[in-house]
C-alpha cells in the first residue's frame, strides 16, 4: 500500500559542522526560487544547467529567480536589489564531467564577475550536480551551492552527501571534493519531462537502498514497483524520502569515506564503473550498469558462501520489473584491469561491497580474482 503522505517532506542532513535540508514535493517548481533565496540570500547566482533540462525548467527557474529579492544591507546594493542571474548550459550526458567542461564552467563564472557572495545552483541530473558542486568548491575557495535535481538517479543518490567531481580519462569520479550544498530542492514534476530509459535507471539507485540498508523497503518496492514505474506522485515522494533518509543517515555516519560506513553506497558500483568505461561513458548509463553489478555482486557473494538464498531471485525479479538489465557481455580480463584503478583498492587488493541478505551489506577485501572473475561471466 502507498503511504499517507503530504505532498512535502523535509529530511535533514547532518555533517560534521552544520545541517542542511532536503525538501521533496510535487506540484510547486515555481516555490523553488523563492525557497532558495530564503535559504542563501544571494545577490548572484550562477545556474548550471543541463541543456536538456533548457525548456522548460531552466527558462522557469531562470526566470522565478531573477524575480526574487535579496536582503544585502542598501549601501552595497548599487540602487537594485534584484538577483542577477547567470546561465551556464552544459552538454548533457556523461562526457560532460570532464575537465574541459569544468574550466568552461569556471571561465563563464569568472566572465560573470562571480565572487565569494554567489551561489551556485545546479539544474540536472547527477552529471550537472557533480559538475557544478566541483566548480563550487573550487572557485575563489568554495561558494555556497543548492542542487535542484531533474533526474530521479540524481534525486536519490548524486544531490545528497556532498561528493562532487569529474571523471578523468581512465577513471570515474578521480578528481573531486566533498562539498556539502546549502540545500537540495526536489520536485517530482520535472521528473514528466525525463526520457523512459533514464528515469528506469534511477530505479536502481532506489533498489539499491532497499538491498544495503532497508528490508522492509524492499519488501515495499516490490508491491509497489508498478506505480513507480508509471511516476505516481505519491509512490514517488514516498520512495524518494525513503532513499534520501537512507543516504542521509550514511553520510552523517561517514561523511568523506573515512571509514568503512558510507561505502556501503557503492554497492554494485566497482562492477558498474568498470561497465561503463568499457562501454564509453554514456552508452550504458549509470543505473542500468549499476542494475548488472548488483548481479555480479550478488553472484561473487554466493560464491563466497556469504549470502541467503533468496537475494539473488528477489533483486532480479524486482530489477526485471523495473525494466532494467541484469546481464552484458564483456570481457572478464578488461574488467578486472580497470576494476583496479576503484577508489576501493587497498594495497592492490581489490574490495567489493557484497550483500549477505536484503538489507545488509558488508566490504569484503582480498578475494581472488577467478573468483570476481566467475561473477561477471555468469553475468
Amino acid at each position: 500500500m502507498l503511504p499517507k503522505s503530504s505532498q512535502t517532506s523535509h529530511i535533514w542532513v547532518e555533517v560534521s559542522d552544520r545541517r542542511y535540508p532536503i525538501e521533496i514535493g510535487s506540484g510547486a517548481f515555481d516555490s523553488i526560487a523563492a525557497k532558495v533565496q530564503d535559504r542563501v540570500n544571494a545577490s548572484h547566482i550562477v545556474l548550471v544547467v543541463d541543456a536538456n533540462v533548457v525548456d522548460p525548467w531552466a527558462r522557469r527557474l531562470g526566470r522565478e529567480l531573477w524575480a526574487q529579492r535579496h536582503s544585502t544591507p542598501a549601501a552595497s546594493l548599487a540602487h537594485d536589489d534584484a538577483v542577477r542571474v547567470d546561465v551556464v548550459e552544459v552538454p548533457a550526458g556523461e562526457p560532460s564531467k570532464s575537465i574541459g567542461q569544468f574550466q568552461r564552467v569556471l571561465d563563464s563564472m569568472l566572465a560573470g564577475k562571480t565572487d565569494r557572495q554567489s551561489v551556485v545552483v545546479a539544474l540536472g541530473g547527477g552529471v550537472i550536480g557533480d559538475l557544478a558542486g566541483f566548480a563550487a568548491a573550487s572557485y575563489a575557495r568554495g561558494l555556497r551551492f543548492v542542487q535542484v535535481p531533474t533526474t530521479l538517479l540524481a534525486m536519490v543518490d548524486s544531490s545528497v552527501g556532498g561528493k562532487t567531481g569529474i571523471n578523468l580519462a581512465d577513471a570515474k569520479n578521480m578528481v573531486g571534493a566533498f562539498w556539502q550544498p546549502q540545500a537540495v530542492f526536489i520536485e517530482t514534476d520535472v521528473l514528466s519531462t525525463l526520457g523512459q530509459r533514464e528515469y528506469q535507471s534511477g530505479l536502481a539507485e532506489v533498489i539499491k537502498y532497499g538491498v544495503i540498508d532497508d528490508a522492509e523497503f524492499f519488501a515495499w518496492l516490490e508491491q509497489n514497483i508498478d506505480a513507480l514505474i508509471e511516476r505516481d506522485a505519491a509512490a514517488l515522494r514516498h520512495a524518494i524520502a525513503t532513499s534520501c533518509r537512507a543516504k542521509a543517515g550514511v553520510v552523517g555516519r561517514d561523511e568523506r569515506e573515512t571509514g568503512d560506513h558510507r561505502v556501503i553506497l557503492n554497492y554494485g558500483h566497482t562492477f558498474a564503473h568498470a561497465i561503463e568505461k568499457l562501454a564509453g561513458y554514456g552508452e550504458v548509463l549509470h543505473g542500468e550498469a549499476v542494475a548488472i553489478g548488483m548481479q555480479m555482486a550478488g553472484r561473487l557473494a554466493d560464491s563466497l558462501g556469504i549470502l541467503d538464498d533468496d537475494l539473488i531471485p528477489r533483486q532480479t525479479r524486482l530489477l526485471q520489473q523495473a525494466g532494467l538489465p541484469i546481464s552484458r557481455d564483456v570481457d572478464a580480463d578488461a574488467m578486472l584491469a580497470v576494476m583496479a584503478t576503484d577508489k576501493k583498492v587497498a594495497h592492490g587488493k581489490l574490495r567489493f561491497v557484497l550483500p549477505t541478505r536484503i538489507g545488509h551489506v558488508k566490504l569484503v577485501g582480498d578475494i581472488p580474482a577467478e573468483h570476481v572473475r566467475a561473477a561477471v561471466l555468469e553475468s
